[in-house]
């Protein structure tokens, strides 16, 4: 067949392949896919300590919005910027901030006790609360919110922490909402947190 006459065919063939994703996609966004698999649950019990040595659990997020964000005391830059960001935020919502959680959960144990995520905390807003704990509590923390860490070694003998760097929306009953946007300004970010208060 001369490729003049194929070209119809390449063209009906590819309106029809968008044409079934485009409708597959609007089947699970309209919930068609419910019953097909249920989403994995993120968040769970746990049990750690902040910075000031308080114990503080999942019954602790029940009642206010909550934001969490793992990472690491010894973190070159996500973690500082994502904190700041957070701080940021909590500062645009003005006295509506003392009705929200935002906790910072360690990832790294072995170097991230209270005195030091005290230490750390102090550059950011004060009702950020960092949270630590023995390594076998952390590591079913972050199986419980899904989270990503593994300890990668640096050649002066020192290691970093590779991790998920999502800030988790937990609503006033402690429920996962969705990943927490950042990216935009301080204000429409408040904004957008106030709805849950």
């Amino acid at each position: 067949m001369p490729s003049n006459a194929t070209r119809p065919l390449v063209i009906v063939g590819a309106f029809a392949a968008s044409l079934v994703v485009g409708l597959s996609l609007m089947f699970l966004i309209m919930g068609g896919g419910r019953n097909i698999a249920a989403p994995a649950a993120i968040g769970g019990p746990f049990q750690l300590t902040d910075q000031s040595g308080a114990v503080v659990t999942e019954k602790s997020l029940e009642g206010r919005p909550t934001l969490i964000f793992f990472g690491f005391t010894h973190c070159p830059d996500v973690c500082p910027t994502s904190l700041f960001e957070i701080s940021e935020v909590l500062r645009a919502m003005g006295k509506d901030a003392d009705g929200v959680n935002a906790y910072f959960i360690s990832v790294d144990p072995e170097r991230d006790n209270p005195a030091t995520m005290k230490d750390y905390l102090s550059s950011f807003d004060s009702r950020l609360k960092g949270l630590t704990g023995d390594p076998e509590v952390l590591a079913k923390v972050l199986t419980e919110y899904r989270v990503y860490a593994k300890k990668v070694p640096l050649k002066d003998g020192d290691y970093t922490m590779d991790h998920t760097a999502l800030v988790y929306l937990m609503d006033r009953s402690g429920r996962f909402v969705a990943p927490f946007n950042l990216k935009r300004t301080p204000e429409e970010a408040a904004a957008d947190l106030k709805k849950y208060l």
